[in-house]
């Protein structure tokens, strides 16, 4: 199966702005994340980095998250992504995570704090912004 050159979406007022490009090996969530059908809005996109990560479609990987605010399913679609990633880390595939919060938003802090510690193979960056 083809991977999809990239996958974008506008932010929503319940979906975050997607930047999914799978040939460059970027991949960008930024806003809130509280879907009405989280599996439905997550599944093409865990699908596609599978693919793309499965195929080797990059060497290098960079995925940066820059939410706001997101539900519990959100959490849940992002530790299965990181899983993939993690994956592809210890495969060999050159992955940088990138957690970008406001300096002042302690609850995406330790968030990003919390996923950090499921990486081994990752690098996994906090990135406070002001």
């Amino acid at each position: 199966m083809a991977v999809a050159e990239s996958i974008e979406h506008e932010a929503t007022d319940r979906t975050p702005a997607v930047q999914f490009d799978f040939g460059a090996g970027t991949y960008r969530l930024s806003g809130e994340s509280y879907p009405e059908d989280a599996a439905n809005f997550y599944g093409p996109l865990t699908q596609g980095l599978r693919q793309a990560i499965e195929n080797r479609v990059s060497d290098e990987v960079e995925f940066t998250v820059e939410m706001i605010y997101f539900n519990s399913s959100t959490a849940k679609a992002l530790m299965n992504m990181f899983q993939i990633l993690e994956d592809a880390a210890q495969s060999g595939v050159q992955v940088r995570i990138n957690w970008c919060y406001h300096e002042d938003d302690e609850t995406m802090e330790e968030f990003g704090e919390d996923f950090s510690e499921d990486f081994e193979h990752a690098d996994y960056r906090m990135c406070p912004s002001s």
